[in-house]
């Protein structure tokens, strides 16, 4: 009678398990890796930017975000030591202490990363420029934009890129760290619906203001990220600022502060290059202005700069000393989005750009107060001048 090996009844039985327990490992790890939420595969899944939502651009020369890939690697071949993990790019998980996250009046030297947003209806090439120019660490600084759905935004969408590439695309230094670019959802939203003669009458100021505070939370909330320390709300229209814009405003290390928004124009009286004060959003409380809120409904809302809500406050824009010293600062209660710098932990305690009207005032003036509610100091520099583009 033949003996039976041992081995070979061992290879027969063992064999075929593994074999198949291996291709069971590779078919779950496969379905792993293609399905995603709802069952959808990854060649079928359509990405935030190709909906036109969102884009991103990072260092990449694609202007495309890398893809996720999950693979699997078995540690052992052997079958009792068949353990998994997963393969996951580093990239794509990260841990932030913001205990550690600061905020001082050396930014650049303790290398804070500065996010400035800017809602942007027209692009004008002297703001591009302007922000090109600025002497603070680049690798430090993200850009972000909400353009609105409509004609004008598609044109400034185009240039807005055409200059983005570009940048990005040059060498490492000269390159932003991020830069996103948001759209607004329909053209009924957009914070530039109305006509350039309309916009400004005091009727539809609340409505108007309601769409452009909406505007700056969906860019703030979409572009803040844990490692940011300061945020710049800088608006499309200023085309002029001292190159060391973002280290004189982080010197004065305070929550919210304010430049001096003005414009230049030719003055036909004097017959010379002059400048004006552009930017009245920029004020103190006065008692009239308190005692006009007293008697208002909850549902209306102050606005500066119109003679039937005369509210006599001391205004920014009117304290300009030409020899006066560029860091003096003042005490206001309510800010303008022109040029203001927000240090990231006020946002993060919940001080937004109110849609609704909060103690009478609305978006950023509306912010102001509600920053200074949880207990934000709010600074303007009367002397430091930015300018304003002048049609």
């Amino acid at each position: 009678m033949a003996r039976v090996n041992p081995k070979n009844v061992l290879i027969k039985i063992v064999l075929p398990i593994f074999t198949l327990f291996l291709l069971l490992s590779v078919f779950i790890s496969r379905s792993n890796i293609e399905s995603v939420n709802n069952g959808q595969s990854v060649t079928k899944h359509r990405w935030a930017h190709e909906d036109e939502s969102s884009f991103y651009f990072p260092f990449s020369k694609k202007f495309s975000m890398p893809k996720y890939i999950y693979k699997k690697k078995t540690k052992n071949w052997l079958f009792f030591q068949n353990k998994q993990e997963d393969l996951i790019p580093q990239s794509h998980i990260a841990h932030y202490d913001l205990n550690t996250l600061q905020s001082s009046s050396d930014a650049a030297v303790n290398k804070e990363q500065v996010l400035i947003l800017t809602p942007m209806q027209t692009f004008h090439i002297e703001y591009w420029n302007n922000i090109l120019q600025l002497s603070y660490p680049r690798e430090l600084i993200e850009l972000g934009f909400i353009i609105p759905r409509n004609k004008n935004g598609d044109k400034t969408l185009k240039a807005l890129e055409a200059e983005i590439k570009k940048t990005q695309t040059d060498k490492k230094e000269s390159r932003f760290k991020k830069i996103t670019i948001l759209r607004q959802e329909s053209e009924e939203d957009s914070f530039n619906a109305l006509d350039e003669k309309d916009r400004h009458s005091l009727a539809v100021q609340k409505e108007r203001r309601s769409k452009m505070a909406l505007s700056r939370n969906q860019l703030l909330f979409s572009t803040i990220g844990p490692y940011t320390s300061w945020v710049l709300w800088l608006d499309s229209d200023i085309i002029e600022t001292p190159t060391s814009l973002l280290q004189d405003m982080t010197f004065h290390n305070k929550p919210i502060i304010a430049a001096n928004v003005y414009q230049r124009y030719y003055n036909e009286e004097s017959k010379k290059d002059d400048i004006r004060p552009y930017d009245f959003n920029n004020w103190a409380e006065s008692p009239v202005g308190l005692e006009l809120a007293s008697k208002m409904a909850d549902d209306e809302i102050i606005v500066e700069g119109y003679a039937e809500l005369a509210t006599y406050r001391p205004l920014m824009a009117h304290f300009y000393e030409p020899n006066g010293s560029p860091s003096s600062t003042m005490n206001l209660d309510g800010v303008g989005g022109g040029c203001t710098l927000v240090k990231a932990e006020v946002h993060r305690d919940g001080a937004m750009f109110p849609t609704f009207p909060f103690y009478h005032l609305i978006e950023t003036e509306g912010f102001a107060k509600m920053a200074k509610r949880l207990g934000y100091e709010v600074m303007g520099l009367p002397n430091y001048l930015v300018y304003h583009y002048n049609e």
